[in-house]
């Protein structure tokens, strides 16, 4: 089984990437958020990787942290949820808030997300909701950062994100108001989320 893969990043579209290790091409399955995280074709890029072998197809599900593996992992134990469900919702949060939302019982936040009706909201807030307590904690194991705009769940993603990834939650806060005042409503608010979360890590690059 892959585990992971260190290549040069050869090609990325939505849903897939192709990572070049030693001279071979690996399409990799990503989610939205994880391929902001990848940086620009040519560069070199790490993925913890989940193999998913079936009858008839091997396919490789990437993830550019441990958490949002983990999560993948946890979402695909959910009767009713695959590999490709997993991904849709993962391109729609970030693991610390997706736990965050199963913990609480949000309904209303997992129904937002891609693919996810009530009855599966209901079944991650069943299955998942004593198992996703480590991940709600993030990797640095502080509370999660408080959104930016409870009405704007794009900010309150990318600031876990950031938090995610070691910053602290005011700079991150400072990140997105950062990128947010540089443009004007229209322009943000047709922002994708891994565009957002890339020019965040610029402003605090």
């Amino acid at each position: 089984m892959i585990a992971s893969l260190r290549g040069e990043l050869l090609f990325k579209t939505s849903g897939r990437v192709i990572v070049d290790v030693a001279g071979v091409g690996y399409q990799v399955m990503c989610s939205q958020a994880g391929q902001g995280l990848l940086g620009e074709v040519g560069a070199q890029v790490f993925l913890h990787v989940h193999t998913d072998v079936r009858e008839d197809a091997i396919t490789l599900y990437g993830f550019a942290g441990v958490e949002e593996k983990e999560m993948f992992l946890l979402l695909t134990t959910v009767s009713g949820v695959g590999p490709k469900l997993a991904m849709n919702i993962l391109s729609g949060t970030v693991p610390r808030e997706l736990a965050m939302a199963i913990m609480s019982e949000d309904l209303s936040r997992l129904t937002r997300l891609p693919g996810v009706g009530k009855k599966t909201a209901e079944r991650l807030c069943l299955e998942l909701k004593d198992k996703v307590q480590p991940l709600a904690a993030g990797a640095t194991g502080q509370p999660a950062a408080m959104p930016v705009d409870q009405n704007d769940p794009h900010a309150s993603d990318v600031v876990s994100a950031l938090v995610n990834l070691g910053y602290q939650p005011p700079r991150a806060r400072q990140a997105v108001e950062s990128v947010r005042g540089r443009l004007s409503a229209e322009q943000y608010g047709a922002m994708e989320l891994a565009e957002l979360l890339r020019q965040a890590l610029r402003a605090l690059a």
